[in-house]
């Protein structure tokens, strides 16, 4: 092998060994995770805690929830902390849960969904890395419904959006952990499409109140955490969400 190849063959080893994709030499922006705010300060800490398997945090819209923990999940990736991201949320409002009626396949289904978890997604990759991630599985999008009876290694899971999940679904989730995984569970216990009596992010706050635990580390976010824009915390105060 001539030297140049040699150079060529070194040089495209090199461009995958941080587990980055990267199509037509453009190198996408590492993720850097600033925190705004001591909440999200300590939020951080639990979601870049090897030590910690299960990360629960809750508050309202605009605190950095879901794009913190995407930011981590593309960090372990890339980092070669795990091989997979993994994305679920539930789908209340379509058949609770029943996607058949929708077109596409699977990922189509779950693409209103997913939207936002994808938005973040795309400020670090590209159309073709995204979609390469989808068909090598690296990136899979898995409705909650599907979950029962699967184990996760080497995974980061994150559950977004899970105050529309019954607490036997939230069960259910956590104990889908393998060697190797990490599962972040976010929502807003106080926009829930279910009652109280079936929201999941609800109950988990309620019996995890108070208690010390080895493995699974929980952040609550407050109004005066929401670094969205000022007339968010202003709305949410119109409807008594102080």
């Amino acid at each position: 092998m001539s030297k140049k190849n040699k150079r060529q063959k070194h040089n495209h080893n090199l461009a995958y060994a941080d587990n980055t994709l990267h199509f037509d030499n453009i190198r996408q922006k590492p993720p850097q995770m600033i925190p705004r705010s001591l909440a999200q300060e300590h939020y951080i800490d639990i979601l870049t805690d090897e030590d910690c398997p299960i990360a629960v945090t809750s508050g309202p819209a605009g605190t950095g929830k879901t794009y913190l923990a995407m930011l981590a999940a593309i960090r372990a990736y890339r980092t070669g902390q795990v091989e997979k991201i993994v994305l679920t949320r539930p789908a209340v409002g379509v058949d609770d849960e029943r996607h058949g009626f929708l077109p596409g396949d699977l990922n189509a289904k779950m693409e209103p969904w997913t939207r936002p978890l994808f938005d973040v997604l795309k400020e670090y990759y590209n159309t073709k890395e995204i979609t390469r991630m989808l068909d090598e599985e690296i990136l899979e999008i898995s409705p909650l419904a599907f979950m029962r009876g699967r184990t996760f290694k080497k995974s980061w899971i994150i559950a977004d959006e899970m105050q529309n999940a019954t607490p036997s679904q939230i069960k259910m989730l956590l104990t889908r952990l393998g060697e190797g995984s990490k599962i972040v569970v976010t929502g807003d216990v106080k926009q829930a499409d279910r009652n109280n009596q079936q929201n999941g992010l609800l109950n988990f706050d309620t019996i995890t109140n108070g208690k010390e635990m080895k493995f699974i580390r929980t952040c609550r976010f407050t109004n005066k955490d929401i670094e969205r824009h000022p007339a968010v915390a202003e709305v949410l105060s119109l409807y008594g969400d102080n």
